[in-house]
């Protein structure tokens, strides 16, 4: 069963497509169906399969979370204890638990079966650029 990991650099809080990169680790390692299991090891970023058409949409996504968990120096979030590596820190770990670590994909003659308009995103929830890991098994 096929694995292989995915560096992505982020540049601080936003989603980051890694569709391209995913469709190829599929493409040259099935020719037919089984499950792709995409996992992001880390705690204060997630995965999202989401549109990736419309700009706006990861604007609007990540405008709401923001207002949703807002960063520990704004008053509303003032009972935060988990302060250690900054503001944006436990915010960052509240919008982890609300989204997810993994995704199962299907695949079909050798291609994930995402919609049209779907894409594979890391979100990333750290206002600091990161290197984060993600792997990818493929499953017959």
């Amino acid at each position: 069963m096929p694995q292989t990991r995915l560096s992505v650099q982020t540049h601080g809080q936003g989603l980051y497509e890694f569709t391209d990169e995913a469709c190829r680790f599929v493409r040259g390692n099935s020719d037919s169906e089984g499950l792709l299991t995409v996992f992001v090891r880390h705690t204060s970023c997630s995965l999202l399969i989401q549109e990736n058409a419309d700009p706006d949409v990861k604007r609007d996504l990540s405008a709401y979370f923001s207002r949703l968990a807002p960063r520990a120096d704004d008053p509303a979030m003032s009972y935060l204890v988990h302060r250690l590596e900054g503001p944006d820190d436990m915010p960052a770990h509240i919008k982890t638990a609300l989204t997810q670590v993994s995704l199962s994909v299907p695949v079909a003659d050798g291609r994930p079966v995402l919609g049209t308009w779907q894409g594979l995103y890391l979100f990333e929830h750290r206002d600091r650029p990161h290197r984060r890991e993600i792997v990818l098994h493929l499953s017959a």
